[in-house]
């Protein structure tokens, strides 16, 4: 028996793990934000007049780190740009995905705890209201992927291509359209 066949059940697993890990989270987000009771209270606002606002602008700096993460991650692997990447990028690329995951916190819990989870609120807020438990279960498979050595190589980019296509578009449905309907700049 080659090494190759002798893992390969390993593999499987690991795959199967990371995708099950990633469909509990969403799941359960949206579960627990499906059957909570909404408060409709605000958080804090930091420095920014309501909290709406500052959730917009906390989302789009979290999409703007995570836009970076995009771009050093194919500079890393070697799919734009020539030569060797510079040794700093690998750092700055995993303290810019932890800050933007750091920064959607406030955001989602505000989101899950004072607005819930319904699909009576109108189609722009049921696909972000989806999206948003998409996100945070293709991050938890994007974080497993990292840790789980012997993935195929297309396990990394798919999820966390799925993390970040999920995350712009949750600024689409929500800071986007905030700043275009209701308020720009919006501090």
């Amino acid at each position: 028996m080659t090494t190759a066949a002798a893992t390969a059940p390993t593999v499987n697993r690991r795959l199967v793990l990371v995708i099950l890990v990633g469909s509990a989270v969403a799941l359960g987000l949206g579960t627990y934000g499906n059957v909570h009771d909404p408060t409709g209270r605000s958080l804090v606002t930091l420095m920014f007049t309501a909290t709406i606002n500052a959730k917009v602008w906390l989302a789009t700096i979290a999409v703007a780190l995570a836009s970076f993460q995009l771009i050093s991650a194919l500079r890393i692997y070697g799919k734009i740009g020539s030569g060797d990447a510079p040794s700093w990028l690998g750092g700055a690329h995993r303290i810019s995905g932890t800050a933007a995951f750091v920064l959607s916190i406030p955001v989602a819990y505000h989101c899950l705890w004072a607005l819930g989870f319904t699909a009576d609120a109108g189609t722009r807020i049921l696909v972000h209201s989806i999206l948003g438990c998409f996100f945070y279960g293709a991050f938890a498979a994007k974080v497993l992927a990292v840790r789980s050595p012997g993935l195929p190589s297309w396990v990394l980019p798919v999820v966390g291509g799925s993390a970040f296509s999920a995350l712009v578009l949750i600024w689409f449905t929500s800071s986007f359209w905030f700043f275009t309907n209701v308020e720009f700049p919006g501090f």
